[in-house]
């Protein structure tokens, strides 16, 4: 096998990868939305992109703004520890961005929150899980 031949079924079998990853996250946010929504939130946006951040779920109940963070590893303990402080403060960022533009959420209590899963498990909520500085 030619070394250019090797190289593009790395590159195939990365981009497979990848595909799969995708689609598990994808079905880890419908899931969590999910939950959320049997919680009484009320899901107002999905994959919310900005150029400062992301945010995988906004949702709210009541006078709470929930900005969620979804993360699917193999295991719950391993999806609550993935998420680090430089990502938190992109979601925070990408927080002061929406609020910024929904004049009719300034008033609304903020929190940051994860929700954790993994494979054959109910995903785990973990409320107000970091605090903007």
């Amino acid at each position: 096998m030619t070394t250019q031949r090797r190289n593009q079924r790395r590159k195939q079998n990365k981009s497979a990868a990848k595909r799969q990853a995708d689609k598990r996250g994808r079905r880890a946010e419908f899931w969590a939305a999910c939950v959320l929504r049997l919680k009484g939130y009320r899901i107002l946006r999905r994959n919310y992109r900005v150029a400062v951040g992301e945010i995988d779920l906004i949702a709210r109940r009541g006078r709470v703004l929930a900005f969620v963070e979804v993360k699917y590893r193999g295991d719950i303990k391993s999806a609550q520890n993935a998420i680090r402080d430089h990502q938190w403060q992109r979601i925070e960022r990408a927080a002061n961005r929406f609020v910024a533009s929904h004049k009719g959420l300034q008033d609304k209590l903020w929190r940051f929150d994860v929700m954790a899963c993994a494979p054959r498990a109910w995903p785990k909520h973990i409320e107000d899980a970091w605090r903007a500085r």
